[in-house]
């Protein structure tokens, strides 16, 4: 008796557990509007056999802006200035800009840095692993690139996104250094193209 109430019990505070991460989700789009961290990330092939790393910052201040600066191993940075998504990539002297609605839709940027969580993602509850307690965010649209965003936390803090894309690409961020709540100024989501780069788009 005692170890099948244990089990019941234990059963109920993961249930608690998971649900609480859904929570800590939406207070997290909700009540965070400003935040930086840096981050490590994976990306896997599908069949689970190459993997390619990469290092930067994030930055970000509801509604929908946000900086992705890769720093390793190739420089590239990605800017949202509220209206128009800029990617600049450094070696090929190229800057690609898309209108912020075409670019963002049910992203990862569009779940941790746009305010419309409940409008473009089914959530629900994941048991934890590695120390983190994680929440499943589906996008509502089926047609796009990403067909299922995993969020960790640790605690109410942000510490991981698990992203799966619609040809079973894996990619997994692990945050770090992460300040949620820090002002970040209005300048680090302005871009404007360096003279001689290659511009396409509007």
């Amino acid at each position: 008796m005692k170890s099948l109430l244990t089990g019941l019990l234990l059963g109920a505070a993961t249930l608690a557990a998971q649900a609480d991460a859904v929570d800590t989700l939406r207070e997290f789009t909700r009540d965070v509007k400003s935040g930086r961290a840096a981050f490590a990330q994976t990306v896997t092939s599908p069949d689970g056999a190459k993997k390619k790393n990469s290092t930067g910052s994030f930055e970000f201040s509801r509604p929908n802006r946000f900086r992705f600066a890769y720093s390793k191993p190739f420089e590239q940075l990605i800017v949202s200035d509220g209206q128009k998504v800029w990617l600049h990539d450094i070696d090929l002297n190229q800057v690609s800009v898309r209108l912020l609605d075409q670019a963002l839709g049910a992203t990862p940027a569009a779940l941790l840095a746009g305010g419309s969580l409940e409008r473009d993602f089914e959530l629900s509850a994941l048991p934890a692993r590695d120390g983190l307690d994680w929440a499943l965010a589906t996008p509502r649209a089926k047609d796009g690139s990403v067909t299922q965003l995993k969020v960790g936390f640790r605690g109410k803090e942000l510490a991981a996104l698990e992203i799966v894309d619609a040809f079973g690409q894996r990619s997994l961020l692990q945050f770090s250094a992460v300040q949620q709540g820090v002002a970040v100024p209005a300048e680090r989501f302005r871009f404007v193209p360096p003279a001689g780069v290659d511009v396409i788009g509007p």
